[in-house]
């Protein structure tokens, strides 16, 4: 069942960045007088899986931002949320929103962890959506040979100190598959809100109207 669901869902993600090829951030995306909403994808993801959750969101009045500094996000985490960091100061952003799939989500929670320190008129991130994220790993990062995966495993230093944050979890979203064949361990994360959707694959969910329904709802809040 599990490797089953693991290849049946791949044809998703290759449509989601099929689409992507060659097409740029769309002009005047950035303009809106509504939450921003800062994109962050997933490891070996570009900004466009995310795009058609963004383009409804900026149709809605949202600003949207894409941090191209961080490519395909195959590099460390902390570092990542580095950049991160930099585009949205130096942007100017506040009260932003993360959109996250799969990685993204725990790049998004590291940054709610960096500003906790900070006194609240510093701080720019109001929120994270995250979809499908591995907050606790993953049993499958073991099976793989590749680094930027190999970071998911399940006692990795890194998500065990993340988990033990357990204070920015409130402002956190948490939105995942009944299945998720990808994070067999779920996207479950105490503390947060969780909105789980009656579906199975790491991908289709970011293809499903539930989905939109759901991000849409809470940025809306913002």
């Amino acid at each position: 069942m599990r490797i089953g669901a693991f290849l049946a869902d791949l044809p998703n993600g290759a449509r989601l960045r099929l689409a992507g090829l060659g097409r740029r951030i769309p002009p005047g995306w950035s303009a809106g007088d509504r939450a921003p909403i800062v994109l962050l994808p997933g490891t070996y993801e570009t900004w466009h899986l995310l795009a058609p959750l963004a383009r409804a969101l900026h149709a809605d009045g949202h600003p949207i931002h894409v941090i191209e500094a961080i490519g395909g996000n195959r590099r460390p985490i902390p570092w990542v949320a580095d950049q991160v960091r930099e585009a949205i100061a130096r942007r100017g952003l506040r009260g932003a929103v993360l959109l996250a799939h799969s990685k993204g989500g725990i790049v998004g929670k590291q940054l709610l962890v960096d500003e906790q320190g900070m006194p609240a008129p510093a701080r720019r991130i109001d929120r994270l959506i995250a979809i499908a994220a591995p907050f606790s790993g993953s049993s499958m990062a073991r099976l793989v040979p590749f680094g930027a995966l190999r970071a998911f495993v399940p006692d990795d230093a890194l998500l065990d100190r993340l988990g033990a944050e357990h204070a920015v979890d409130e402002r956190i979203v948490s939105i995942a598959p009944r299945i998720d064949p990808h994070i067999p361990e779920g996207s479950r994360l105490e503390g947060a809100q969780n909105i789980e959707l009656d579906l199975v694959g790491h991908f289709r969910i970011l293809r499903d109207p539930r989905t939109l329904a759901a991000v849409r709802e809470v940025a809306g809040d913002a």
